[in-house]
């Protein structure tokens, strides 16, 4: 019945067209077709029926969504010499299709468009588009056919379009013809500089979900004083002593209780926090999924696993226990097992938590523990993911023992490792043939961690600062040598700190005591890898430059063109994150050993971050991994030849550079035209006073002056928010899916002689260790979160992938791209066969797991592998 109500109505309005074309003489003109490509926005709401009926009534009356070509070539001088518009065209057959009712989500829409030709307009170079309808769409393409005298043109536009009535301003979109500023056509100059002032908006006012502005705000939305005293936290960013990257500003207002901590959404309005449209999560994208999956861990199974361990006290009582979540447990039936069930969609509970529908509880096995369940426990396995496992940016060369904090603040915290300690373990060297040699390594979790250690261990957290020290052996591998833990003084911090060095053990007591000594270190590198170099290093540095780019550069600008697929999804996963994860009292807090600390922490850390050293030969520089070598490959060589992920990372990072100096070299053939290019010139003056403006007086900023300062920068940020953020997030799951390996919080210090926590250690060192680590309600949140976040979407863009062939009309960047794209198609097999190589022992290691987080592609789902485009997770 509906159906042949909408095909009668769709009759009736192309008769009514037919009839007015007549009268008009408009039949007679000569035309230009067009195809738009469109996502309706009720296709994803199965609610929204009421909106989609007055859609077709708007449709009868002819009000629906009108297209006007704007010249390139000739300007009206009636219009500010803007370029000439055209009459009005309007998409046919908008109610041909029968939505929502047969719709799936994603589902996109061709619709046909026709022009009167104008031959005043010539060559069109930009359209306005008007939704005279009561919902949004989502605009994919507008292709132009037989333009007389220029052919095919076609326009990428991937932007939500709202109802008229909610812009000030008319909506333009351009072809995908890259233009500099000062090589745009005239008619065009305009409509591109009134584009980006309405995307900078005033600064004022909360923004709403149809703005598409972007601005800046400190971190000043992760605390809630309203709640509780105990959830207020400071602002991070604008200040010398808590020094932050910039992130989207919503426009809230303050809260209650402390006018400098901005107000915060309730959990149930998660979703809707501000980022500007264009920038949520892709209609078929998982994270759509994952939004509602991270807000259902929170709402829901956080207090139904709370009132699961209550009902267990005794927590994990063996590692046995803890493989049973890989098994398959039993949630008590009731009202506890009811609730989840009528809270959680069922797909979704499916997804998050592998019910069977039974009561039992599943999560997928871990690669660590897939082929051998003890191998991670073995020293090897240790200090192999230091170089290929979840955090492997960190370890460095040994140079020195000494401290960099403040004696006058923090006394000696030089550290207490003697020759005794290692000398006997050096396969025959001297501690300083070692350090000539460069065989020596260390793991560093005390100057960064002592300072607030004091603060952390009056939380439920008890922990130490730790040195990890490590020989490399004639095969390539690593041999931990001691581990030193320390704590601050008992009387004050200007006494120094309290240390006490372990060395490896395997049997008796001795041994169990070694396990827990790396435990805390493990704690210690879980901690800094989450908060440092995940969020800090990934997240919150790239958020800037996205802000800024959209402020700044032109979707007509080159630079634009290279770095927006870069920025996909990643101001969303930052808002949602502040939302329920890194927020006060939030998920990262209560699984994470800083506790309310965290990102406090952060910011000081931030005070040392120096954009040039985030490029990857920088990094491995820095940290003493290579040397600088005209004859190596990358122009580096290796201090350690098997470090998988600096061997992998190499040749990612050198392709992104060959791609990027083709790429800029092309648009760019002297260094004044990058001087003179006045949107990049004011991109980069904003990024670093405004994006990154608690570091805008630092020395090492480029200048901006050169193509290749541009290539440098450009590499770095593509770098940084594919591969380096690959390689620290998608093997969360992995690796620290079981949580004993990656342990995130410790409970209680090392067990004294003589206490009975040590006779416990003595007589059931596993429930020892698992008492002293993450406790079961932690595991079981910690798991589901890291799972949710280490999982690909299935419409995934990947390195040397776009979502659109034509995403630029210049051959020539199509064929580097393409070469590009070629290349890392070729690192994927040498990888292949590294993984495959024996000499190579670092690679895959004794829980026989290959290194696999830089292959370039993957397939969706829960794979350690893949390089998205951007930090989209």
């Amino acid at each position: 019945m509906l159906h042949s109500i909408i095909e009668m109505l769709n009759s009736i309005i192309e008769m009514f067209h037919s009839i007015i074309g007549a009268i008009t003489g408009e039949n007679d003109r000569k035309k230009i077709r067009g195809t738009v490509v469109l996502m309706k926005k009720n296709v994803l709401d199965f609610t929204d029926f009421r909106s989609s009926i007055i859609d077709r009534v708007y449709e009868l009356v002819g009000k629906g969504v009108s297209l006007q070509l704007v010249s390139a070539v000739h300007a009206d001088p009636t219009n500010g010499l803007q370029g000439k518009v055209g009459k009005p065209a309007y998409l046919k057959g908008w109610i041909t299709t029968i939505t929502p009712s047969t719709a799936t989500a994603g589902e996109e829409s061709a619709f046909k468009v026709t022009f009167d030709h104008d031959a005043e307009i010539g060559q069109p170079g930009a359209f306005i588009i008007r939704n005279n309808h009561r919902n949004e769409f989502y605009l994919r393409t507008l292709t132009l056919e037989d333009v007389p005298g220029h052919g095919r043109i076609h326009f990428v536009c991937n932007s939500w379009v709202y109802p008229a009535y909610k812009y000030d301003t008319d909506r333009v979109f351009f072809t995908n013809q890259a233009h500099l500023p000062s090589e745009t056509p005239g008619p065009l100059r305009g409509y591109r500089e009134s584009e980006l002032v309405n995307l900078r908006g005033d600064g004022t006012g909360e923004l709403k979900e149809w703005d598409r502005v972007y601005d800046y705000a400190y971190y000043n939305d992760l605390g809630n004083p309203d709640r509780h005293g105990k959830y207020a936290r400071p602002v991070l960013g604008g200040s010398v002593e808590y020094p932050y990257p910039r992130r989207g500003r919503t426009g809230r207002p303050p809260s209650e209780t402390d006018p400098n901590t901005e107000s915060r959404l309730p959990l149930l309005m998660s979703l809707n926090i501000y980022v500007p449209r264009d920038e949520r999560f892709g209609h078929i994208k998982m994270s759509d999924f994952l939004a509602y999956a991270l807000k259902a861990l929170v709402q829901f199974l956080l207090p139904e696993f709370e009132a699961l361990c209550d009902s267990t006290p005794n927590e994990f009582d063996s590692f046995q226990d803890v493989f049973d979540l890989y098994e398959g447990f039993k949630v008590p039936d009731g009202p506890l097992l009811d609730k989840i069930k009528d809270n959680v969609p069922l797909e979704m509970l499916k997804e998050l938590v592998r019910t069977d529908g039974e009561g039992f509880f599943k999560f997928p096995t871990p690669q660590v523990i897939k082929e051998d369940k003890s191998a991670w426990r073995t020293d090897k396995e240790f200090a192999r993911e230091m170089l290929a496992g979840l955090n492997p940016v960190l370890i460095r060369l040994l140079q020195s023992f000494l401290q960099n904090l403040d004696p006058e603040v923090y006394g000696n915290q030089n550290s207490s490792i003697t020759k005794e300690h290692i000398e006997n373990h050096l396969d025959g060297l001297t501690i300083n043939k070692a350090l000539e040699k460069k065989r020596l390594f260390i793991l560093d979790h005390h100057d960064t961690l002592m300072p607030y250690l004091r603060r952390i261990n009056t939380t439920s957290t008890k922990t130490y600062a730790s040195r990890t020290v490590l020989f490399l052996k004639d095969d390539g591998t690593l041999k931990t040598l001691a581990i030193e833990l320390s704590l601050p003084h008992p009387d004050g911090d200007k006494f120094g700190a309290v240390s006490k060095v372990y060395t490896p053990a395997e049997h008796g007591v001795e041994g169990s005591i070694w396990q827990l000594a790396k435990a805390y270190a493990a704690v210690n590198d879980s901690g800094y890898h989450q908060l440092l170099s995940h969020w800090l290093n990934t997240h919150a540095v790239i958020e800037p430059f996205v802000i800024a780019t959209n402020r700044q550069l032109s979707v007509l600008h080159p630079i634009n063109k290279l770095l927006d697929p870069h920025f996909r999804d990643t101001m969303n996963i930052n808002a949602l994150a502040r939302q329920i994860l890194i927020n006060a009292g939030g998920v990262v807090e209560s699984t994470v050993y800083p506790s309310k600390y965290a990102m406090e922490m952060s910011s000081v850390v931030y005070k040392n971050w120096v954009f040039t050293e985030q490029a990857l030969p920088a990094d491995l520089i820095n940290r003493g991994m290579a040397e600088k070598d005209s004859d190596a490959p990358h122009g580096l060589r290796l201090v350690l030849d098997d470090y998988p992920y600096a061997v992998d990372g190499l040749e990612i990072w050198s392709a992104i550079e060959t791609w990027v100096e083709d790429y800029c070299s092309f648009y760019y053939k002297t260094d004044e035209m990058v001087e003179k290019d006045s949107e990049l010139q004011s991109w980069w003056k904003e990024l670093r006073e405004e994006g990154h403006g608690d570091k805008k007086d630092e020395p090492w900023w480029p200048k901006m002056h050169t193509v290749k300062e541009l290539i440098d920068t450009c590499t770095i940020i593509i770098w940084v928010a594919s591969a380096l953020h690959a390689a620290v997030n998608f093997g969360q799951y992995p690796y620290a899916g079981f949580l004993p390996n990656r342990p995130t919080i410790s409970r209680r210090f090392m067990p004294e002689e003589g206490t009975p926590e040590y006779e416990e250690l003595k007589s059931n060192p596993e429930k020892a260790f698992l008492k002293t680590v993450t406790a079961q309600l932690q595991t079981l949140l910690g798991i589901s979160l890291i799972e949710i976040l280490s999982r690909h979407s299935s419409d995934e863009v990947y390195l040397g992938q776009r979502d659109t062939r034509e995403w630029t009309l210049d051959a020539t960047p199509l064929k580097d791209f393409e070469k590009f794209r070629r290349k890392l198609a070729d690192i994927e097999k040498k990888i292949i066969e590294r993984n495959g190589d024996e000499r190579f022992k670092n690679r895959v290691g004794p829980v026989n797991m290959p290194y696999t987080l830089l292959y370039p592609k993957s397939e969706g789902g829960l794979t350690g592998k893949g390089i998205p485009n951007s930090i989209s997770i």
